[in-house]
């Protein structure tokens, strides 16, 4: 193959992958009815839950997970395998199948749910049980972007930051954060849009109060493909502004 061909091929090989990326989103455009576009009953309050709810387990993800991540990075300790296989398996558990394993361990008859229902707290058809509905099914995907970011911080500059005389926490916010940052925005825009779209673990042990992905499906089972554009366009424009947004700041304080 000529050195001239490679690049076309690549050119095209790029475009073909946009294209194919794009295509369900064009459909969408041209099969709503924009003239015709109304919302079904109750989806504004999906949208209020959706966006409420997932700003909480967010903040609970970040709160949680950044310590996580940030341990996994700069520790190895023995039997690590097993935290790796931990996180994997959180992972790549099919989302219907975690939420019947949350419902096992939180529901009315859980062994931790039975405990928490008597200190009045109710983990099932609740706004906590949607909180941790998100939390479960966003949280190892920000633990193992995190991580990654934080591996990409040279020790060095952690350790010149101790020799100088600063304290762990203080080396950590003035050297670790700073420095992941552009990988820690990308963690939180995944964890975000995650936790925003979750419907599996959600239906199970959330249904109520409904967020947008649960509305979407009650919207499709009862009035029909036409009831679900709208929210649809909606769930785009309240999960894409956070992700951009800080995309657009680290990148302004890189330049």
């Amino acid at each position: 193959m000529s050195n001239a061909l490679r690049p076309r091929l690549t050119t095209f090989a790029a475009a073909l992958a946009l294209l194919l990326l794009a295509a369900p989103f064009a459909g969408l455009a041209i099969a709503t009815n924009w003239r015709h576009l109304g919302f079904a009953h109750g989806d504004g309050g999906a949208v209020a839950v959706s966006l409420g709810l997932s700003l909480v387990a967010l903040l609970l993800i970040v709160a949680l997970g950044t310590p996580l991540a940030w341990w996994l990075a700069r520790h190895r300790v023995r039997g690590q395998w097993l935290i790796d296989a931990l996180l994997l398996l959180s992972l790549l558990t099919p989302p219907l199948a975690m939420g019947l394993l949350l419902a096992t361990m939180y529901g009315p008859y859980g062994p931790a749910g039975q405990l928490l229902e008597r200190a009045g707290l109710l983990l099932t058809n609740s706004a906590p049980a949607f909180v941790m509905a998100q939390f479960y099914a966003a949280l190892p995907y920000y633990v193992l972007a995190a991580r990654a970011a934080f591996e990409g911080v040279p020790r060095e500059l952690e350790q010149i930051a101790l020799t100088l005389g600063h304290s762990p926490a203080r080396s950590f916010f003035q050297v670790s954060l700073p420095l992941a940052r552009l990988g820690l925005a990308a963690a939180v825009a995944l964890a975000w849009v995650r936790a925003l779209g979750e419907f599996g673990v959600v239906l199970i042990v959330a249904y109520y109060p409904q967020g947008i992905p649960v509305k979407l499906w009650v919207n499709l089972q009862d009035i029909g493909l036409s009831a679900v554009y709208p929210l649809l366009w909606v769930f785009f424009l309240v999960a894409l502004p956070l992700p951009l947004a800080l995309g657009l700041a680290v990148r302004r304080r890189l330049a």
